[in-house]
């Protein structure tokens, strides 16, 4: 795993060595902006070599995912404490989509990354896996019964699929001329209702 270095303290296992580097990265990012984030800076910044920081991410663009995806996840938990109190589903997802199209550019680190040629890497991190997984969470804990709407197993994860994917392109191309909140809700409701029925 490369234990050396480190500043005299290696991590216990990788899990821990990508941590350690990903949290590195976000300071970086926070520092220098995306475009100077480089693997050699993460590396200094850690007291290890690049191919330390290779082992665990193949690329630049990856250890920046990585990042990104961090810097999301936050997010998922401010939706579910947005939208606990909602037992409409349609509601719900209007509100947490348009929530997150409103405020995602206005977050600091991920505005520097969705500037730049890196925001790939965003929008990669928006819809991943992890992201699904994430989001299918929070909804689950919400207080409406998502069973009974049909929602189950892939069914559910392609309706969260398709609710980041709509967030995903607001925010990284947003509409223009932009829409009022009142706006945007009205949009949302109109398009995703359907998606319920």
């Amino acid at each position: 795993m490369g234990r050396r270095g480190w500043r005299g303290q290696p991590p216990g296992d990788d899990t821990e060595a990508r941590k350690r580097i990903v949290d590195s990265a976000l300071r970086m990012l926070e520092r220098h902006g995306p475009r100077r984030t480089t693997v050699s800076l993460v590396a200094d910044d850690l007291g290890i070599t690049r191919p330390t920081v290779y082992r665990h991410f193949a690329t630049t663009e990856e250890l920046l995912g990585a990042a990104a995806e961090v810097a999301l996840a936050g997010w998922t938990a401010r939706i579910g404490e947005l939208t606990a109190g909602m037992t409409d589903p349609k509601e719900l997802l209007v509100e947490a989509v348009a929530h997150l199209a409103e405020r995602l550019p206005q977050e600091p680190l991920l505005a520097q990354l969705l500037d730049t040629d890196r925001a790939r890497s965003v929008g990669q991190a928006m819809v991943s896996p992890e992201a699904i997984a994430r989001s299918r969470v929070m909804l689950e804990h919400s207080r409406i019964d998502w069973e009974a709407l049909g929602f189950t197993g892939k069914a559910f994860d392609d309706l969260v699929e398709y609710l980041l994917r709509l967030i995903q392109s607001m925010v990284i191309a947003p509409s223009n001329p932009p829409r009022s909140g009142a706006q945007l809700r009205a949009y949302l409701a109109r398009w995703i209702a359907p998606v319920l029925n």
